[in-house]
Protein backbone atom coordinates (compact mmCIF):
# COMPACT_ATOMS: atom_id res chain seq x y z
CA UNK A 1 0.00 0.00 0.00
CA UNK A 2 1.80 3.20 -1.49
CA UNK A 3 1.65 6.07 1.40
CA UNK A 4 1.11 9.54 -0.90
CA UNK A 5 1.53 11.70 1.48
CA UNK A 6 2.18 12.20 5.28
CA UNK A 7 1.74 15.20 7.84
CA UNK A 8 0.78 15.66 11.60
CA UNK A 9 0.33 11.62 11.75
CA UNK A 10 -1.70 11.34 9.19
CA UNK A 11 -1.21 8.99 6.52
CA UNK A 12 -2.68 9.52 2.85
CA UNK A 13 -2.76 6.27 1.11
CA UNK A 14 -3.78 3.56 -1.56
CA UNK A 15 -4.24 -0.19 -2.52
CA UNK A 16 -2.48 -0.97 -5.68
CA UNK A 17 -5.49 -3.43 -7.15
CA UNK A 18 -8.28 -0.98 -5.56
CA UNK A 19 -12.16 -0.49 -6.81
CA UNK A 20 -14.26 2.15 -8.09
CA UNK A 21 -14.55 5.18 -7.54
CA UNK A 22 -11.38 6.09 -7.08
CA UNK A 23 -11.01 6.99 -3.14
CA UNK A 24 -7.57 7.26 -0.96
CA UNK A 25 -7.20 5.91 2.78
CA UNK A 26 -6.67 7.87 5.71
CA UNK A 27 -4.89 6.69 9.09
CA UNK A 28 -4.10 7.87 12.18
CA UNK A 29 -2.62 6.07 15.04
CA UNK A 30 -6.28 4.01 15.62
CA UNK A 31 -8.15 6.13 13.29
CA UNK A 32 -9.12 5.44 9.53
CA UNK A 33 -11.07 6.71 6.99
CA UNK A 34 -11.62 6.28 3.13
CA UNK A 35 -12.52 9.61 0.95
CA UNK A 36 -13.77 9.47 -3.16
CA UNK A 37 -10.93 11.76 -5.02
CA UNK A 38 -13.08 13.08 -7.57
CA UNK A 39 -16.35 14.42 -5.09
CA UNK A 40 -13.87 14.61 -2.39
CA UNK A 41 -16.80 12.88 -0.45
CA UNK A 42 -16.36 10.76 2.80
CA UNK A 43 -17.25 7.00 1.92
CA UNK A 44 -16.45 5.63 5.62
CA UNK A 45 -15.09 6.74 9.23
CA UNK A 46 -13.96 4.73 12.06
CA UNK A 47 -12.87 7.11 15.17
CA UNK A 48 -12.30 10.15 13.43
CA UNK A 49 -14.48 13.39 14.32
CA UNK A 50 -15.64 16.32 12.98
CA UNK A 51 -12.45 18.51 14.19
CA UNK A 52 -9.95 15.37 13.02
Amino acid sequence: MPTVFYTDGFRFFFYSNEHLPKHIHIEKAEKTAKFTIENIEIIKSIGFNASD
